[in-house]
């Protein structure tokens, strides 16, 4: 979901100039700047021509941590991100990386250290790097998750959504406003390399 509202902003922005998506399977849409490379096994991190050319990676990929252990969560979280991370460093270490981490990263509970340790790791790969803790994401284009709970819980919260940016105004951004401000990290940086969700709320105000 997070993928997809990075994307339509990514093909409605025109200092964009083309975007490549990473799946493993075709995303059902066509635009005159997106191409696609498919790995059927995500963790296929070999280099391939399309992979070259870029200036930003927006590194979206992440499962929830619900019902697993921890070795399996480390293995699709960290050594997932941190194989692609080095191979985007090999062809390009100078490109903007931004990855999508989770607001209370670092912190004691087991995702939350597992994700420090891939932002920690990242941090130390590539000068140009933001971590993105991304807290509760309102979609505002459509965009819908691919896991059944996930569609339940956001199904069930979409009319909590006005109170809690009322109560927590910094809690939650919106789809539009979350695309537009990976845009703009990724092509302009930031201040700092750890952004929350306060600053990704300013980041991505309409200008």
């Amino acid at each position: 979901m997070v993928g997809q509202a990075v994307l339509r902003e990514c093909l409605r922005d025109a200092t964009v100039e083309q975007v490549l998506a990473v799946g493993r399977t075709p995303i059902g849409l066509t635009h005159p700047k997106l191409r696609e490379l498919i790995r059927k096994d995500m963790f296929d991190f070999s280099d391939a021509p399309d992979l070259h050319g870029y200036d930003a990676s927006l590194f979206c990929l992440g499962v929830s941590s619900a019902g697993m252990n921890e070795a399996d969560y480390t293995h699709l979280t960290y050594d997932l991100t941190m194989g692609w991370a080095q191979t985007l460093a090999r062809i390009n270490r100078g490109m903007a990386f931004l990855y999508v981490s989770g607001a209370g990263t670092g912190g004691k509970a087991m995702w939350a250290r597992v994700k420090g340790r891939t932002e920690q790791a990242l941090l130390d790969l590539f000068p140009n790097v933001y971590m993105i803790r991304l807290a509760i994401l309102a979609p505002t284009g459509g965009e819908k998750s691919k896991t059944r709970w996930t569609r339940v819980f956001y199904a069930l919260f979409k009319p909590l959504v006005p109170l809690i940016r009322a109560i927590a105004p910094n809690a939650v951004i919106t789809s539009d406003e979350f695309g537009r401000a990976m845009i703009r990290v990724a092509r302009d940086g930031a201040p700092k390399h750890i952004l929350e969700s306060r600053d990704l709320r300013e980041l991505g105000r309409p200008k």
